[in-house]
């Protein structure tokens, strides 16, 4: 049995294929999200990669911000229920999830069983999210991979205290003019995420074990940041940008058993 997921975002479309509920096959990974052509593109490059077509998936769920304009799908879940679903499959100890993405940031808690107790989201403001990094790395003329080894090169790092993206970027640019180390903002940058993704933290009940998933956790200055913050180690989700797109995947397979077991059950009462 094949099923996809795809998790559709702001700034990324991501997509899995597994076989039968267990298996990774395939993943693909692009850079441009919903409103443009990145959630067809990404599915083709997924499948092709799999050397499948559409028509052999037993079932497509999509996830994400543009989760329902995709047409391939066949059915919707939240977001929150595929991270849940993609960080525990990939690492069961997983109690507190950090996720950071293009436009929102997250944590959601988990017993041990996987299953959601609690999750806060904050996605009326891009200060602490990754569009607040690209922001910043285009000020800066820093890319945005680079801005990790930056950070570990800091002395002192610098306080960004502005809660607006837009302050923030007025208060980086004069730190700039008044001669502070580029290394020692991009920490501040880095702190002032963390910052307001602890915060997030704290309000859901921090329990380990602490997983960080989402497109921010491949820059390890923010996941150190976090993780001093918090005063105890981040682990990083693998490839940590797929695993909404992971759950999405998972999920499909769960809702196709149910499918098969409710069309078993019609054919014996009838």
């Amino acid at each position: 049995m094949y099923t996809m997921g795809v998790d559709i975002g702001s700034a990324s479309s991501k997509a899995v294929i597994l076989k039968d509920g267990k298996e990774i096959i395939a993943t693909a990974v692009l850079q441009v999200g919903t409103g443009t052509t990145g959630p067809k593109k990404v599915i083709d490059n997924a499948l092709a990669k799999a050397g499948l077509t559409l028509d052999e998936m037993d079932n497509v769920v999509a996830t994400g911000y543009g989760r329902f304009m995709l047409e391939e799908a066949n059915q919707q879940f939240s977001e929150i229920s595929c991270h849940a679903k993609g960080n525990f499959f990939q690492i069961p100890s997983t109690r507190t999830i950090i996720d950071i993405g293009g436009q929102d940031a997250k944590v959601i808690k988990l017993d041990s069983k996987g299953s959601v107790t609690q999750f806060f989201m904050n996605d009326k403001c891009a200060a602490g999210t990754g569009r607040f990094l690209e922001v910043m790395s285009r000020i800066l003329e820093v890319g945005l991979d680079e801005m990790e080894a930056y950070d570990s090169r800091a002395l002192e790092p610098a306080t960004v205290s502005s809660t607006c993206t837009v302050f923030a970027e007025s208060e980086v640019i004069s730190q700039l003019a008044s001669g502070i180390a580029v290394e020692n903002v991009i920490a501040g940058i880095h702190r002032s995420v963390a910052s307001k993704a602890c915060a997030l933290v704290y309000r859901a009940g921090l329990e380990d074990d602490v997983v960080m998933s989402g497109g921010v956790a491949q820059n390890g200055g923010v996941v150190r940041a976090i993780s001093k913050q918090l005063n105890r180690h981040v682990n990083v989700a693998p490839n940590p940008q797929i695993t909404g797109a992971l759950g999405a995947a998972l999920i499909a397979y769960e809702e196709n058993i149910k499918g098969l077991k409710i069309q078993k059950e019609k054919k014996i009462n009838d």
